[in-house]
């Protein structure tokens, strides 16, 4: 009888131990579990995402004037030309309008608009039009091309709505996502789709800070600047680019991450422009031979490939041959991530880089400096090596003769007896390629001259100021 009862008793002590860890267990996930329901109910989720944020979402309209040479202007002179089309006097520019489709979305309540840079840079006038029907006009506040990324301003009486930003750190391959725009002209069309892929660079402009968040959300011509929203309704990302045959899409869309642009819109809302962070390294790709040879298990990190004299990482110790693998705790996968990390840090501040140095691991501090001041310490090296000095193109020149405010830039002082001066170059013509690559803004041309040898013949592919004509001019640098 005794033994009998021992047995039960052990029974239903384990019964109710076993209940107890079961207890235990679901008091930790099931209020969890529960919260999350709650607060995402998929069959409404994209119908309440649209109507809170459709009126934060506006459609740009933009006109930009340009002036462009006349390409008949070198046979203005010709007998056979005059004989033929009997022309009197033939102009040496035109004038031409342009007019673009895009999206922006609402910041705050006091009017300012995130959106691309491709969609209002150049422009001439910018028009908003609200979900509400209302029009204003905007001005720009500031641009940054390398980004993609511009915000406008327009002037409201009352309180304007306006989006939530998120960390788009936190997504992942496969959330849900919703893109808001314009496409076609097509006002407040919503889509959706997933988070294809993360981390996609060199899809535009190589030279550009890219960190781009892959989507199958339909985005299409007319969405950029649009937001792309989580599930929980805040913006992830602008809507940038598509990879298309067709022009249209086919299910590979790409948004700029919330986090870069949110930093980039503060930046040209304070400053009018993005102070940038320098390292001052060159760096490659690691190949999976490269990353054996350095005793890597995987080809992740940035190689530096060189180093700036006098530069934050000279001073610091990193050396030719190390491998970057995390800067400030986060890990680094290849050059472009290591660029855009140190870009969006704070200038003069010190940062933790953790490197791998003949196998082994080893942290090092470095204080950041000014990208900015940097170029212009660089620019030494022009009045040395050819004989000039150079700035970025304005969007006034850019239209002028037709170009990208990416592509070239306008020389701004001429040594004489320079390498440029001897061949006829003035102030105020462009230097667009130099052997073929193109010269990608202020900080293209430095990286350009920087590789350069000494005495090295050089092909420049040019703009005549005067008369906007192109040609190519053969140069020896000092």
């Amino acid at each position: 009888m005794k033994n009998r009862l021992d047995r039960r008793f052990m029974a239903a002590f384990c019964i109710w131990a076993i209940i107890a860890v079961f207890s235990v267990i679901f008091s930790f996930t099931t209020p969890q579990a529960t919260a999350t329901t709650r607060s995402i109910d998929l069959t409404t989720a994209i119908r309440q995402i649209a109507k809170q944020n459709i009126p934060a979402v506006v459609h740009i309209e933009v006109t930009q004037r340009q002036e462009i040479a006349n390409p008949f202007l070198p046979f203005d002179n010709s007998p056979f030309f005059r004989f033929f089309f009997d022309v009197p006097g033939m102009p040496r520019k035109f004038q031409r309008e342009l007019k673009g489709l895009g999206t922006g979305m609402l910041m705050d309540s006091k009017g300012y608009i995130l959106t691309n840079n491709h969609v209002v840079g150049g422009a001439t006038e910018i028009s908003v039009l609200l979900a509400n029907g209302n029009k204003y006009d905007a001005k720009l506040i500031g641009a940054d091309p390398k980004t993609d990324l511009a915000v406008i301003k327009i002037s409201s009486r009352s309180p304007l709505p306006h989006v939530t930003f998120g960390d788009s750190d936190k997504m992942e391959v496969g959330d849900w996502v919703i893109a808001i725009g314009h496409p076609r002209g097509l006002d407040q069309t919503v889509t959706q789709g997933i988070i294809s892929a993360k981390h996609r660079r060199g899809i535009t402009d190589p030279s550009s800070y890219q960190d781009f968040l892959q989507t199958d959300a339909a985005i299409n011509p007319g969405n950029s600047g649009g937001p792309l929203l989580n599930l929980n309704g805040e913006v992830i990302g602008v809507n940038a680019a598509i990879v298309s045959q067709s022009g249209g899409f086919e299910g590979i869309g790409f948004a700029i991450p919330s986090n870069m642009a949110l930093y980039v819109a503060k930046s040209l809302i304070a400053n009018g422009k993005v102070a940038r962070g320098w390292l001052g390294v060159s760096t490659q790709d690691l190949t999976p031979e490269l990353a054996k040879s350095f005793g890597l298990n995987a080809p992740r990190g940035a190689l530096v490939a060189d180093v700036v004299k006098g530069s934050p990482a000279e001073k610091a110790g990193i050396r030719r041959g190390d491998v970057i693998i995390s800067y400030r705790g986060k890990p680094i996968l290849d050059g472009s991530s290591l660029r855009n990390e140190v870009a969006t840090s704070p200038i003069d501040g010190m940062v933790n880089i953790t490197i791998i140095r003949n196998g082994k691991e080893q942290k090092i501090p470095v204080r950041i400096g000014n990208l900015e001041q940097a170029i212009r310490r660089q620019a030494s090296s022009l009045k040395a090596r050819l004989g000039i000095d150079a700035a970025p193109l304005k969007p006034k020149v850019a239209r002028k003769f037709g170009l990208s405010t990416r592509k070239g830039v306008v020389i701004t002082w001429v040594d004489p007896t320079g390498p440029l001066g001897e061949q006829g170059f003035e102030v105020g013509d462009l230097i667009l390629e130099i052997d073929g690559r193109s010269v990608r803004g202020l900080a293209g041309l430095m990286d350009l001259v920087r590789r350069i040898r000494p005495r090295q013949r050089l092909t420049l592919l040019a703009l005549d100021h005067r008369t906007g004509r192109t040609g190519y001019v053969q140069i020896r640098v000092r």
